[in-house]
């Protein structure tokens, strides 16, 4: 009974060492077209895809050692950020005041929402009481200007 305890750790280990193997070829290689967008020019401000400054070329090219070490994106983006600082990303990241990029917009659009589902009723019911005011519109013309009226569009017809 005490031959099948190693076997079956044997076993569980095999299965472990192919799970992880299994993950890792999972894993999507970066590519440098795929993580360019990612980060900006930190002289142009502008996505490093688009640009062909000196300094572009040199973010490019440690970009390309860095996918060359075989670093994931997050990795990528520690060692960027190390290197630049942060004005290097494309995308603030979500937190301290740059969370109000995150937040305001849709919190904007809420309060839109929500204040013209409190106006539109009023305004509908302001429009149907000057209608009930007014059921015919303009006031009939007196008659002097309906025959200049008239006239006018004889004149044009």
């Amino acid at each position: 009974m005490t031959r099948p305890a190693p076997r079956i750790a044997l076993i569980a280990a095999l299965a472990l060492l192919l799970s992880a193997t299994g993950a890792l070829a999972a894993a999507p290689k970066v590519s440098l077209t795929a993580v360019e967008m990612q980060y900006m020019c930190t002289s142009c401000h502008e996505p490093l895809a688009m640009v062909e400054s000196p300094q572009a070329q040199s973010e490019k090219q440690y970009l390309r050692g860095l996918i060359g070490q075989g670093l994931n994106a997050r990795q990528i983006q520690h060692q960027m950020v190390a290197q630049y600082g942060l004005s290097v990303l494309a995308k603030p990241p979500a937190r301290g005041f740059n969370l109000t990029v995150y937040i305001l917009p849709p919190a904007i659009l809420v309060i839109g929402i929500a204040g013209l589902i409190y106006t539109l009723p009023k305004w509908r019911a302001r429009a149907r009481r000057a209608a009930a005011e007014h059921p015919q519109g303009a006031p009939p013309l007196a008659p002097g200007d309906a025959e200049r009226l008239d006239d006018d569009l004889a004149r044009f017809i």
